[in-house]
């Protein structure tokens, strides 16, 4: 009979075999959810591959690259309470759909879950859930997982009404780490997010990217999140911190200088979160300075 609670946005751009392999794969699940697939302008016919190959599913085929903004477009396709984030080269495991409504029909609160991660074709957990296990973030005893401070998008199934509410993906950030900046707008709002261990998503890194521009647009974002959410400083020894610690070449520069351009944009916008959400999320800073998963070093 399926899951009608939830949905599937899938974002894409040039990857046509992958985001065909993707939806595929999310067709045959059990819980035969909805799913809508933006294509961020792809030049290779991934709109009309997947249309033409899987009627059902609903394509939005954007004139150009839109990054994470590309989500929130496919929200907005939807009616479902939940929905699930996939990109291009992940896909959801059977059953974790269903189980990601469960835990957000019994917490009413809970805005959005992370699941485990699986890399494939080894099949090995990917090193981030090792810390997304072992979070620093204190959370209420209700929570069904450990309480997080920010997610990976293409793992997450979000409450929808709570995705509308915060905004949805920041259109400035584009592509990479906009994760942190929607994650603590919603623990702002007073929703709660946190890692399900019994949700599985599987990843096999495309090998069409462009490792470089990610880690200069990362970099960047990290440096605008920075100074948009946290307090004085607390921004400033962030700041430092990624000053000591990025490689010092050209990408790193041009991240400075991407960074620095936004000053307008920066102070306009500028929201330091509540000393209350600030307080709570303090152990990142310490569990960010220990990671060997998320490292400006691509």
């Amino acid at each position: 009979m399926g899951d009608p609670r939830v949905g599937v946005v899938v974002i894409t751009w040039q990857r046509r075999d992958e985001a065909v392999a993707c939806v595929q794969r999310l067709l045959e699940l059990p819980e035969q959810p909805h799913v809508v697939l933006v294509d961020n302008g792809s030049t290779d016919g991934t709109a009309d591959a997947v249309r033409d190959r899987f009627p059902t599913v609903e394509v939005v085929a954007l004139s150009e690259n839109l990054g994470a903004v590309g989500r929130n477009i496919g929200v907005r396709r939807l009616r479902t309470p939940y929905v699930a984030f996939c990109d291009d080269d992940t896909w959801w495991s059977p059953g974790s759909l269903t189980r990601a409504a469960d835990a957000l029909d019994d917490h009413p609160q809970l805005g959005l879950v992370n699941a485990r991660i699986v890399v494939e074709p080894s099949g090995a957990e990917d090193p981030i859930v090792a810390e997304l296990r072992d979070s620093p973030v204190p959370g209420p005893d209700w929570l069904p997982g450990p309480a997080l401070g920010s997610f990976l998008a293409g793992a997450s199934v979000v409450r929808r009404e709570a995705f509308e509410a915060a905004g949805g993906f920041n259109e400035r950030l584009w592509l990479g780490g906009e994760e942190e900046l929607l994650a603590t707008d919603l623990l702002t709002a007073g929703w709660e997010l946190c890692y399900l261990e019994e949700l599985t998503v599987h990843h096999r890194a495309s090998l069409l990217r462009d490792a470089t521009h990610r880690r200069r647009v990362g970099l960047r974002n990290t440096l605008w999140f920075t100074w948009l959410r946290r307090p004085a400083g607390a921004a400033v020894r962030r700041t430092l911190f990624l000053a000591r610690t990025v490689p010092r070449d050209r990408t790193s520069l041009l991240a400075a200088a991407d960074a620095a351009r936004g000053l307008g944009w920066l102070l306009a916008n500028r929201r330091p979160r509540p000393p209350m959400v600030e307080a709570r999320l303090s152990g990142l800073d310490e569990a960010q300075r220990r990671s060997v998963a998320r490292r400006y070093v691509g």
